[in-house]
């Protein structure tokens, strides 16, 4: 075990992430909240949106106003952060609450989705007939339940990650935990789809409840014993809490700070815009089947991974970040370019190499912009305030984008299959290759919104240490 333990130190990735008051054994044991979010993030952007699609012949807008109703809860993260950090208890608890409640949330939305989406689909006929909108109204409290507990995770257990991390190690702690989030989603992709390989609607239920059992399991694990009790006297607890109106006017006041947002929005609309429809093209178009299609995933979080590793060569070598950020839109141009192709050249190669290059090129991006918001003067706002502005634009956008794109495909195909849009076009690709461009379209946006901030930034500056992390990552 003496001989383990050296090796381990010495060459496992992001060893060096550990200190004395968060040792590597409870820090990968804490990440493990991070392996339960991407598992469910898996389910609700990927397995699910596929079946509700192609095998219960749900509409595209529906499912994508459903699978974006998580998302756009993600600006609200800033205000459980906040919430969690004034959280005053007589025992000194502040993160442990959260994470507590929010893995119930998580449990409770998966434990009652598969039965919410098979009243969707009208397997259940009685409950469909008898009472109107049931389905509609349990899927989304269902995808609400889930979303909430998600964020409300996530954004405790970084929290908690961060309170326990040294000055020096907390870059560190926290792109492990991202990198957690990656694999996790990877793995997660991998099992459900060879739990799916024959899709029933027992298998569905079966899969998805038992991800809301994990769910439990993993995240008990990580918060065993996290938090220290720190009692607290009742002058600490009746102290007021402070006030974020002077700082966030401090902020938006502030010279490039707008334009980031914009950047941010636009291109966080463009790579996501896809979402939903990724997998239901391969099923529909490519005749892909959900196992096959589940992999999708898997090359998405495989391309990330290379886009955070590549991320940090060029930004421990200084690169100015926003040029790193126009890269990856570039190289979002060839993803969508390949997906597109993949149709009329029945290639499911160069589909799966296309979800691999969006997820490189979106990793390198949200990359990119949130090293910006990191290192751009924030006056009396704060690097907090600053990050909370960065994911609150990302996850509107991605919400917005998801529900945006599904209505598109829906409008589109409706046209197509009427013949309003000619013969040529009268094919069921032709609403998912409308969205495909769009997304290219809005990528040369992004270029064009994000020019003038190449002027105005230096180069990115880890202070020598030779090490990469993002700090305080909010999504």
């Amino acid at each position: 075990m003496s001989v383990l333990k050296r090796i381990s130190i010495r060459y496992l990735p992001f060893a060096d992430a550990a200190s004395d008051d968060l040792p590597l054994g409870q820090l990968l044991r804490l990440s493990l909240f991070q392996v339960s979010v991407g598992m469910a993030a898996v389910l609700l952007l990927g397995t699910l949106n596929r079946v509700m699609i192609v095998e219960l012949k749900v509409s595209a807008f529906l499912v994508a106003a459903m699978v974006a109703l998580p998302v756009l809860i993600a600006p609200f993260r800033a205000l459980l952060g906040f919430k969690s950090d004034t959280y005053k208890s007589a025992i000194g608890w502040k993160r442990i609450p959260y994470l507590w409640f929010g893995t119930l949330w998580q449990f409770g939305g998966l434990a009652i989705m598969p039965a919410a989406l098979l009243v969707l689909g009208g397997d259940v006929t009685q409950v469909h007939h008898d009472i109107p909108f049931a389905g509609e109204v349990l899927a989304a409290l269902a995808f609400l339940m889930t979303g909430l507990g998600m964020h409300m995770t996530q954004t405790a257990g970084l929290a908690l990650a961060a309170d326990r991390a040294t000055d020096d190690t907390r870059p560190r702690v926290v792109a492990l935990l991202y990198v957690m989030l990656l694999v996790g989603m990877a793995v997660s992709s991998l099992v459900i789809g060879y739990l799916l390989k024959e899709f029933t609607a027992l298998e569905l239920i079966g899969v998805v409840q038992g991800a809301a059992v994990v769910t439990v399991i993993l995240n008990v694990i990580a918060l065993w014993k996290q938090e220290r009790v720190r009692p607290m006297s009742r002058a600490e607890r009746d102290a007021p809490s402070p006030s974020f109106r002077d700082a966030w006017a401090d902020y938006a006041a502030g010279g490039t700070a707008g334009r980031l947002l914009v950047v941010v929005f636009l291109g966080t609309i463009a790579f996501n815009m896809q979402d939903v429809l990724l997998e239901p093209y391969g099923g529909e178009i490519l005749g892909l089947s959900v196992s096959s299609t589940t992999l999708l995933t898997a090359s998405w979080a495989a391309g990330a991974l290379a886009g955070f590793a590549l991320a940090a060569k060029w930004l421990g070598a200084g690169i100015n970040p926003y040029r790193m950020g126009a890269r990856g839109i570039l190289a979002g141009l060839a993803a969508f370019s390949a997906v597109i192709f993949a149709d009329p050249m029945g290639s499911p190669e160069m589909f799966f190499f296309g979800a691999c290059l969006i997820g490189f090129g979106g990793g390198l991006f949200a990359v990119a912009t949130l090293t910006a918001a990191m290192t751009m003067p924030a006056g009396r706002a704060g690097r907090g305030l600053a990050l909370g502005a960065w994911g609150a634009a990302q996850a509107t956008a991605a919400g917005l984008s998801i529900a945006i794109g599904g209505g598109i495909r829906d409008l589109v195909n409706s046209a197509a299959t009427q013949g309003h849009l000619g013969v040529a076009l009268n094919d069921p690709a032709t609403g998912y290759s409308v969205v495909y461009h769009i997304e290219i379209l809005l990528l040369f946006v992004t270029l064009v919104a994000l020019g003038p901030l190449v002027r105005t930034a230096t180069p990115y500056r880890n202070g020598g240490a030779g090490k990469f992390g993002l700090a305080d990552l909010p999504t």
